[in-house]
Order: C-alpha cells, then sequence, then structure tokens
C-alpha cells in the first residue's frame, strides 16, 4: 500500500504540479501577453505571447522531468517528447467521431485535428523520463544512448497514447458542450463546485480545463452548435476556482492577514490543504459558495472562457482575463459580472457561510492558520 501511495504522489501530484508549472511559465503567461496586446497594440507583447505559447510542450516536459528527478540529458531530451506529445492527437470524422487519421500532428481538412495537449505530454513524458532514466550515465557513450532512447521512448508513447487521449477528451468535451447547453443551471453547480474544489486539491485544475476547453475541442462544438454552452461551462469553472481561492483568504483573515489574502487570493487555496486534512469542515464555506456563484454564472451574466484560463481563477488574474479574452464584445454585463462571481459573491458568501459554521463550533479560529 505505501508503494502505491509513493508512486499516486510522485506521478499525480508531483508530476501533475510540476505540469502546471510548466503550463503556467508558456501558455498562462503567454495568453496574458496576449490579451494585454488586444488592448495596447503594443507588437513586442505579440511576439512574447507567440512564441510563449508555443513553447508550451517543452515547458511541460522540462517541468515533469525536473519534478521526477531526472539527469540532464533526460530532463533536455524531455523538452523534445514534451513537444511532440503535447501537439499529438488524431484527426476525428466531423461527422460520426470516428479517427480519420492516428497519431496526427495537424489537420488536412477532412475532419477536426484534435491534439492530446497537456495531458498527452503528461504521460508521454513521465514514461520517457523513467525509461530515460534507466539507461542515463550507465554506458560511457551517454551522451549518445540517453538522448535517443528517451526520444523513442517518447516517440513510441506519444504514438500509442495521445490519439486514444485525444479521443477522449473530445467526448469529454462534446458532453460538457450539450449538458451545459441544455442544462445551464445545473451544469454551472457541478461544474464550479468540482473544478473549484480540484483546484484546491493538490492536482492541477488549469491541466485539466486546458485539456477540456482547448481550441479543438471549442471548434467542434462549433460545429455541432453548442458553442455557447460550451464557453458557460469553461465560465463556470472560473467561478468555481474563484470561490476557493477568494473564499479561503477571506475567511482565514484573522489568521494570515494581508499575507494570506495576497498568498491565497492570487497564487493558489492548495495552500490549505494541510489544514482541511486536519479539519474538513473548512473547506464547507468556499464551496458552498462556488455552488451559487457558477450557475448565476451561466444564468445570468453568461460568463465566457475556454483553455487553461478556466482551471486558474484569481491566481494572478488569469481566470479573469481569459472571460475578458474569450468574450468576443466585452460590455457592462461582462465587467460586472467579472467583479460579481471573482470577487464579491465569493468573499460574502464564504464569510457568511463561515461565521454560521464558527457559530455552531465546525471551525475555530486557528484552524486556516498558514506557516509562515
Amino acid at each position: 500500500m505505501e508503494t502505491v501511495k509513493k508512486y499516486l504522489k510522485r506521478y499525480f501530484i508531483d508530476a501533475m504540479g510540476a505540469m502546471a508549472l510548466g503550463l503556467f511559465a508558456s501558455l498562462l503567461i503567454g495568453t496574458i501577453f496576449g490579451t494585454v496586446f488586444k488592448y495596447t497594440e503594443w507588437e513586442f507583447l505579440n511576439v512574447i505571447a507567440t512564441f510563449a505559447k508555443g513553447a508550451t510542450g517543452m515547458a511541460i516536459g522540462v517541468a515533469i522531468a525536473h519534478k521526477l528527478g531526472a539527469h540532464p540529458l533526460v530532463m533536455f531530451s524531455c523538452a523534445a517528447v514534451g513537444a511532440m506529445s503535447n501537439a499529438m492527437g488524431a484527426i476525428v470524422a466531423n461527422e460520426g467521431g470516428s479517427i480519420l487519421k492516428w497519431a496526427a500532428t495537424a489537420g488536412d481538412g477532412s475532419g477536426v485535428f484534435y491534439a492530446a495537449g497537456p495531458a498527452g505530454a503528461f504521460f508521454a513524458v513521465i514514461i520517457a523520463c523513467e525509461i530515460g532514466q534507466l539507461v542515463s550515465k550507465k554506458t560511457k557513450i551517454d551522451i549518445l544512448v540517453t538522448p535517443v532512447v528517451t526520444l523513442l521512448v517518447g516517440f513510441a508513447a506519444s504514438w500509442l497514447l495521445c490519439p486514444v487521449i485525444s479521443y477522449g477528451m473530445y467526448y469529454l468535451g462534446i458532453f460538457v458542450s450539450y449538458a451545459t447547453t441544455f442544462q445551464p443551471l445545473l451544469m454551472g453547480i457541478v461544474l464550479s463546485v468540482v473544478m473549484g474544489v480540484v483546484l484546491t486539491l493538490p492536482i492541477s485544475s488549469a491541466a485539466i480545463c486546458a485539456m477540456i476547453f482547448s481550441g479543438a475541442a471549442y471548434n467542434v462544438a462549433l460545429a455541432n452548435g453548442t458553442a455557447e454552452g460550451f464557453l458557460l461551462a469553461g465560465g463556470a469553472c472560473v467561478a468555481g476556482c474563484c470561490a476557493q481561492m477568494v473564499g479561503f483568504a477571506v475567511i482565514s483573515f484573522r489568521e494570515n492577514k494581508w499575507g494570506g489574502i495576497v498568498s491565497q487570493g492570487l497564487g493558489t487555496s492548495m495552500l490549505q490543504m494541510g489544514n482541511i486534512i486536519r479539519n474538513p469542515a473548512i473547506w464547507i464555506a468556499p464551496t458552498l459558495a462556488s455552488a451559487v456563484t457558477g450557475p448565476i454564472s451561466t444564468m445570468i451574466f453568461k460568463l465566457k472562457c475556454q483553455g487553461v484560463a478556466a482551471g486558474m481563477g484569481t491566481c494572478g488574474l488569469v481566470g479573469p482575463i481569459g472571460v475578458i479574452d474569450s468574450t468576443a464584445e466585452p460590455d457592462a454585463m461582462m465587467w460586472i459580472g467579472l467583479v460579481v462571481i471573482c470577487i464579491v459573491l465569493p468573499a460574502v458568501l464564504s464569510f457568511l457561510f463561515n461565521e454560521i459554521l464558527r457559530k455552531i463550533g465546525w471551525v475555530k479560529t486557528g484552524d486556516m492558520q498558514l506557516d509562515a
């Protein structure tokens, strides 16, 4: 059992957390620069955005390999594996959803190209890294053997897994799009609560949203007439993530003061995970807040988002920036919605719910104290 826990932590907590950092240092920062360029038209920001987004796979590869303790040659080779697996996937038929081309890296006009994205990079890089480590520094020609083995294994893993992953993401995207289109209230609650909880857990909500709300998924939703539901689903995810981050920042103010506001409100609510394990009741208030803000987002303000930003919340303000970036013509309703859904309601609702929990003795002062 201990061995199982060890590997679950290594791959689904440590490696996935590293993948989130790789995403942040490339795709997310690129999105921020791209959004600022949209409003300033400073061309150098667009150049930075283009190259940062283009380096997503490589950043993920290096980040995961580094977290797994890879030797230098393995780590650098994983940059190429990450780029390869992030871009590889399958071409899916417009009608019927069958795979037209296996392990493709670009569309050819006969269907929809669906890249495995960060999910493909995650699995392929782990496999290539672990096997690369087995041969690293074992021969006198290590400088040749290690990159060759790592790249060959990375290609094999990408070729086998990326089309399967992309196909799974294809159908998950279709489900989310249709479900939100026909049940925006229910899906607003479900997506907001689930993604908010995932954001606080030691796994990557950003990586999960990057897989579900990809550009290819949006194109499929557009073709199916469910693009509105697709974007609203992303907005509900933003609402849930903001509820967790802003909620914990506010309800833990007694213990953590302004440092806690910054570290949780602009950083991550994951900092509370240790306290949640000690007293799960502290998680109730922000989770209830997310159950309220999600449907308000889908039904009233109709906030829209896609891509990795849907899973970032107020971290670096990436979530709100993603909403702005995904809105064709930002209007007063969107701006009001951003303030209400991302900041005001999470703060007020979490505070009120938490005060009730304090009154009944489920939460006490000190339960959310963060280490200095």
